[in-house]
């Protein structure tokens, strides 16, 4: 059995969970979200938990078991919590600021670089070199967040460019010169 898959997952006060076949929608104070579960996986809510059960122990079986258990835990906490993803532009002019709900990279290019949220992720701009990704969708806000990453990753000689809060770039050293 898997360990993950076993765990039953606790409900907050404040978060209804209902089931519709293979339909589980969560909502909590900050929004509500809905996906569709394999429809092998037996979802059972009682008494302010959730279980995920397996039909048997195939290979399909196995796999999906933990993994249907983690997304509707990523999806009660985003409910109730929320998730964010922080990045950091380092490099010489690299900045950047939200006009509206866009954001708009100034990273090197000869234009501006602008992105367009999509429904349910926020951009916060707390000083021009910081950026912070904030949304109740944990799949979402990750891939926002590498969406943005990707307009200029960083590179390995100086280390310029967006990366990740906690990132640690690794870094080559570049030519060592003329021998003589």
């Amino acid at each position: 059995m898997s360990r993950i898959g076993r765990k039953p997952i606790a409900i907050p006060a404040g978060v209804n969970v209902s089931l519709d076949n293979t339909v589980i929608t969560v909502k909590g104070p900050k929004g509500t979200l809905s996906r569709e579960v394999h429809k092998d996986m037996k979802v059972v809510v009682e008494e302010g938990n959730i279980n995920v059960e397996r039909p048997s122990d195939n290979k399909l079986h196995r796999s999906l078991h933990g993994t249907t258990r983690s997304v509707i835990n990523n999806m009660v906490g985003g409910v109730t919590e929320g998730y964010s993803k922080s990045l950091d532009l380092v490099g010489v002019g690299y900045r950047a600021n939200k006009t509206g709900n866009k954001l708009v990279l100034n990273v090197g290019y000869s234009h501006p670089v602008e992105i367009v949220p999509e429904n349910g992720i926020e951009f916060e701009v707390p000083t021009n070199t910081k950026i912070i990704v904030k949304g109740i969708d944990k799949e979402l806000v990750g891939a926002t967040a590498a969406k943005v990453r990707s307009v200029r990753e960083p590179e390995p000689y100086k280390g310029k460019g967006i990366k990740y809060e906690n990132e640690r770039i690794l870094r080559k050293e570049g030519k060592a010169g003329k021998k003589k």
